[in-house]
């Protein structure tokens, strides 16, 4: 046995209380785990649950992309399809009937006013007229018996020799005569003119476009009897006249007195000048254009009646307008809209349309270049409602 096996450690006695202390400790740790346990899982539930809302909300706000309009070059001209007429335009008809003798001038030809163009047998007209010369040498001799009877029965009548109802009488009758007279006289001057129509004469200076009869062709008075059956069809074109339908909002290059320039595609590189000659003072209710008449000098024959022509109008200041895509534009009731986002929020915008340039068109008001413009926008989109923009 070693000295040290004699010593034994003293015996500490444990105070009764503590066992309990320590029971009572380990449920209070208990019961503040589960609480952390049971707050960090309610937070988490109740921030789940706000950030599912808040996703729902912002999933039922449509996403829209947008796009900015570009500044459109300041507007300084318009081209405008124009239709070139001849300054004077009439079909020749005959004003008397009978049969085509001759003609002297066919399609093309260049004629002067007063220039012979046919000549027409007119035997019934001056067979007529014969007659008509003859009744009135009848009428001029009973006028002349007429003159002397009334003469002798007056001088009669001062001398008591007859009565004076039959001086009436012989003086009735001469004034019938002279009557008869001016009317046989009429007759011959009118079957004079009728005859005159025999040969047909150019009423201006112009261009032979359409013969339609030939030698030996029934003729007839007028243009009623055969419609669309004129002799001739002539046209000067020494001037042509064009004719532009300018849309309303440029109807102000309509001015008359103002330059246009023309150009034709048969003539490439060259350019005609002509002046606005007149307008219809007037907006076309169908097609919202105003008609204007262009006059060209067209000395050279070079423009002909018919062709289409390229009209150049400058307009009198400048117009400021942008651009946007055609697939931007809301087609409604109540007008042509834009939609614009502002703030997060949709602003359905008037748009005037100014040219269509296909997948482009050009709005002369209602936009600007910074205003954020919804790209091919639902037909539902309403004025206020809550969008957003997609990040690009």
């Amino acid at each position: 046995m070693t000295p040290t096996d004699d010593i034994t450690e003293p015996r500490v006695e444990e105070h009764p209380e503590r066992p309990k202390y320590r029971a009572v400790l380990g449920v209070l740790v208990a019961v503040a785990l589960l609480g952390a346990v049971i707050y960090f899982g309610i937070r988490s539930r109740v921030a789940e649950a706000k950030t599912l809302a808040r996703a729902t909300e912002q999933s039922a706000v449509p996403i829209v992309n947008v796009i900015h309009p570009k500044r459109g070059a300041p507007t300084s001209e318009i081209v405008l399809p124009g239709g070139a007429q001849a300054f004077v335009d009439a079909p020749i008809y005959a004003r008397t009937n009978g049969y085509l003798k001759k003609w002297y001038f066919d399609i093309g030809a260049r004629v002067k006013q007063g220039q012979l163009l046919a000549e027409i047998e007119t035997p019934e007209v001056d067979q007529q007229l014969e007659q008509a010369r003859s009744e009135l040498e009848t009428a001029k001799a009973n006028l002349n018996l007429a003159m002397t009877t009334a003469d002798r029965w007056k001088k009669l009548l001062e001398e008591d020799s007859v009565s004076k109802q039959e001086t009436d009488q012989a003086v009735s009758n001469l004034q019938a005569q002279k009557a008869t007279v001016a009317s046989n006289a009429a007759n011959v001057h009118r079957l004079e003119e009728l005859q005159s129509f025999e040969k047909v004469y150019a009423p201006f200076d112009g261009i032979i476009t359409a013969r339609n009869t030939d030698v030996g062709a029934l003729i007839n008075a007028g243009a009623a009897t055969t419609p669309g059956r004129e002799l001739f069809h002539l046209a000067a074109i020494h001037t042509v006249r064009v004719y532009v339908s300018v849309p309303e909002v440029y109807s102000r290059a309509g001015i008359p007195g103002a330059i246009a320039t023309l150009t034709l595609d048969e003539f490439p590189g060259q350019v005609f000048r002509g002046t606005l000659a007149r307008n219809a003072n007037t907006i076309d209710p169908i097609s919202r254009t105003l008609l204007v008449e262009v006059d060209v000098d067209n000395p050279a024959g070079q423009l002909l009646p018919g062709a289409y022509t390229s009209v150049h109008l400058k307009l009198p200041e400048r117009t400021r307008s942008v651009t946007i895509p055609a697939n931007t534009l809301l087609f409604r009731a109540e007008g042509l809209r834009v939609g614009v986002v502002k703030n997060n929020h949709v602003a359905l915008i008037p748009a005037k349309i100014g040219r269509d340039y296909g997948d482009t068109v050009e709005v002369l008001s209602g936009l600007q270049p910074a205003d954020a413009i919804i790209v091919d926008p639902s037909d539902s989109l309403i004025n206020g409602a809550e969008v957003q923009v997609r990040d690009r």
